[in-house]
């Protein structure tokens, strides 16, 4: 990932928070045709002092025979995006640009065994039911037949991650006067992950006057 600047880098520790919270991304790796890619939900291990993606992909997924242990893969997690217009601003002579979240992980693939599907099942349901407001589902709950013949199906992978790279591009380095406009602006906006983006903006500089009128809820 090339970060554009200083102040838009986000620590490692900030970024696997945003990853973890994230819990989905596009998994990447390149064979003698070039690069494949899939969408996959994730969860974060740690182990041994390591940082671990593990992931699943059906078993005729391309991906599962790069997973050799050699080979690098990288996650790309995206968060909220948007369109910010050059005459948002408050001053003269900016141009338009796009602010957005992200977080990349890299390191090598490793395929895990059969018998690991089932641990990887229950952690990433784990994961992501804790995130709905109701009672969690559990594989126990699945008939069985029909849950190994699943379970049967997947192959399991562990990036064992070497680099953490995330950029939170939220216009750090303009004026208050700047940050202000554009955050204004976003609040208004129709779409979702522009007022969420809004709103970080605002948490950065909260000292600052923002004006509330005809935002959306």
């Amino acid at each position: 990932m090339h970060v554009l600047r200083p102040q838009f880098r986000l620590d490692e520790q900030r970024a696997l928070q945003f990853a973890g919270e994230r819990g989905f991304g596009v998994i990447v790796a390149a064979d003698e045709r070039g690069p494949r890619g899939s969408h996959v939900p994730f969860v974060l291990v740690r182990s041994d002092g390591r940082v671990i993606v593990q992931i699943h992909l059906t078993a005729k997924n391309p991906l599962v025979e790069l997973a050799d242990g050699h080979r690098r893969f990288l996650l790309m997690v995206a968060g909220d995006d948007s369109y910010v217009s050059n005459d948002w601003y408050a001053s003269r002579d900016n141009v338009s640009t796009w602010l957005y979240e992200a977080v990349h992980l890299s390191g090598v693939a490793h395929l895990r065994n059969g018998h690991e599907n089932r641990g990887h099942g229950d952690a990433l349901l784990a994961v992501s039911e804790a995130r709905l407001p109701k009672q969690p589902w559990e594989l126990a709950q699945m008939e069985p037949t029909k849950r190994e013949t699943m379970l049967a199906a997947i192959r399991v992978i562990n990036l064992v991650v070497d680099q953490i790279e995330g950029q939170s591009k939220l216009n750090q380095h303009k004026s208050d006067e700047d940050h202000v406009a554009v955050a204004n602006q976003l609040a208004r906006s129709e779409d979702l992950r522009s007022r969420r983006l809004a709103q970080k903006m605002r948490a950065l500089r909260p000292e600052l006057g923002y004006g509330f009128a005809g935002e959306r809820q």
